[in-house]
């Protein structure tokens, strides 16, 4: 049998690695290759919106990704959620968003559902895909969406401790109102570790492993 492909795009060099162990630990037959642009998500800060150039874009590294062999493709950035779907139509191959497998195990889990995020460009599109799936299986849902103010600044500049200070006690406080909480980014995702066991009273869902274990699935059936 042919040896399965898995083409990643990403808007964040830093997520290589974090994928890498992902594929590694649930997707060991498959070969994976990346393609990184730090720009799409700064373009989209700039602009304001998620404009048709984006969308041309985001379609053609997807496009280029199945040129280069990827029998399946991910792209591991949330606030190019729509574009990917629009690309997704076009391909040849599956293409999956990154929070999609985490959007379907949030309505599985709770009504209440939380999104938390430090960009209001993760935040909108994350939210919207949630009250989307949720529609598709038939499930009245309670949506609660924050940004947590200064997190995301904090960390351009250097300063991870105080990042991760701001995203610990807005989880803290979002905990206390709903039944699961999706963190509509990655980045987000090393904060749950810093956690105290009674800080964590409801499910913290990022999508990174969700994505990788919904693909593995996917691959192996």
């Amino acid at each position: 049998m042919k040896q399965k492909t898995l083409g990643l795009i990403h808007t964040s060099a830093t997520l290589i690695p974090v994928f890498q162990e992902l594929c590694k630990q649930y997707l060991p037959g498959v070969t994976t290759f990346n393609i990184v642009d730090d720009s799409l998500v700064r373009n989209i800060r700039e602009r304001g919106e998620v404009t048709p150039a984006i969308y041309k874009r985001v379609a053609d590294y997807v496009a280029s990704a199945e040129d280069s062999g990827a029998d399946y493709v991910l792209v591991t950035c949330s606030s190019i959620g729509a574009p990917v779907e629009a690309a997704a139509e076009k391909a040849g191959v599956p293409v999956l968003r990154v929070d999609q497998p985490m959007a379907d195990l949030a309505v599985q889990t709770g009504k209440r559902i939380g999104v938390i995020a430090t960009l209001q460009t993760t935040l909108q599109p994350t939210s919207d895909l949630v009250t989307r799936r949720a529609a598709l299986a038939g499930k009245k849902i309670e949506l609660t969406s924050i940004v947590v103010d200064g997190a995301f600044e904090a960390l351009m500049s250097g300063d991870g401790a105080k990042h991760d200070a701001l995203v610990a006690d807005a989880l803290r406080k979002l905990s206390k109102e709903v039944d699961v909480i999706l963190l509509a980014q990655a980045s987000m995702a090393r904060v749950v570790d810093t956690l105290s066991d009674e800080d964590k009273i409801v499910p913290i869902v990022a999508s990174p492993p969700n994505a990788i274990k919904y693909l593995a699935t996917l691959i192996n059936n």
